[in-house]
């Protein structure tokens, strides 16, 4: 939800005592559309989450039964990544999903893209990458940085930004 301009999770908000209700001035989620009263339309939210395919690939096949150990280096490189809760706060705030939200990821679906990429149990970073070659994948951030200031998981969206396009760089 929106609390007096900034995007946010009604459910830690805190209203204070002190300031009369009238003041307060709630709305859904900017630039989506809207269910009902303040319930933003997800679908298509989540339509472009699953298209990162949000899930451990592998190239080998392993036994179902068996663990794919991570050392705690690697594992600690997910810190910051994994804890997001698809709330949609930042891709909300951030300008270039407002005019482009039917070609551009946003920064909450990229934060994700990139939480696979960083992941060293998965297997497929080149395909992974590849499906971000386009005008419209991380080059629409303009680092303006909303999306890190809005987060309220305190994730920084932005940041995972620049690492997929260090990684493409490099590739």
């Amino acid at each position: 939800m929106n609390f007096d301009g900034r995007n946010t999770l009604a459910c830690i908000t805190n209203i204070p005592k002190d300031q009369p209700t009238t003041d307060l001035v709630i709305y859904p989620l900017p630039h989506m559309f809207v269910v009902k009263d303040l319930v933003p339309d997800m679908t298509y939210f989540y339509k472009q989450y699953a298209s990162i395919k949000p899930w451990l690939q592998r190239k080998d096949t392993l036994d179902p039964s068996k663990e794919i150990l991570q050392s705690p280096e690697d594992r600690k490189k997910l810190d910051g990544l994994y804890e997001c809760i698809l709330c949609a706060c930042c891709s909300t705030a951030c300008p270039s999903y407002w005019w482009n939200q039917d070609v551009y990821l946003g920064p909450s679906v990229l934060l994700q893209a990139y939480r696979w990429m960083a992941d060293s149990r998965d297997q497929h970073l080149s395909e992974r990458l590849a499906q971000m070659e386009n005008a419209f994948s991380v080059y629409r951030c303009h680092t303006i940085m909303n999306c890190t200031r809005t987060c309220p998981k305190h994730l920084n969206p932005g940041n995972a930004i620049a690492q997929i396009k260090l990684l493409l760089a490099k590739n």
